[in-house]
């Protein structure tokens, strides 16, 4: 499924720019993707895209309180269930919290890069998978992080020299 999302990121250019699920899956299939694997990204994007889209008709209209109380706070604390620590495992989880001190991923990000995460395969899942899971939110919101961020999240770590 991770090849298929990479293919996604680096063809269509933002979120919207991306053809609707059949025709993207008759190009998926025509580029020579497998149809499971076609499926389940399908699937996926699916996802993303409702998560996205519900957070900007959140930001976008006037909440009553209760249901703004569905959004993160800038300053809260997130704990995480034991299912997601098990999913995720401690290298991915400690990545989300470095990204999130640095001020790199917002809350709202924050809990749109776990739920994609835990709807993916995986057990734990890789720190790799996580950082194209983290690429693909953004690009669900039409942004781009910057160009060290980006650097860190495509950046094989395996090839660093440490000094």
């Amino acid at each position: 499924m991770f090849e298929v999302l990479v293919f996604v990121y680096e063809n269509y250019w933002r979120g919207d720019a991306c053809p609707e699920p059949q025709q993207l899956g008759r190009k998926l299939t025509a580029v020579g993707f497998e149809a499971d694997e076609i499926k389940e990204a399908l699937h996926w994007l699916d996802g993303l895209h409702l998560a996205s889209h519900s957070t900007d008709l959140a930001r976008a209209t006037a909440l009553p309180p209760a249901a703004s109380m569905t959004l993160p706070a800038t300053d809260s604390l997130r704990l995480y269930s034991v299912a997601e620590q098990d999913h995720l495992g401690a290298e991915c989880l400690g990545f989300v919290s470095f990204l999130e001190t640095a001020g790199i991923l917002a809350p709202v990000m924050r809990e749109i890069v776990l739920d994609r995460a835990m709807a993916a395969n995986g057990n734990p899942v890789t720190l790799d998978d996580l950082k194209i899971i983290i690429l693909m939110v953004y690009w669900s919101f039409g942004e781009e992080p910057d160009a060290l961020v980006l650097d860190e999240l495509c950046d094989d770590a395996s090839d660093r020299l440490a000094h």
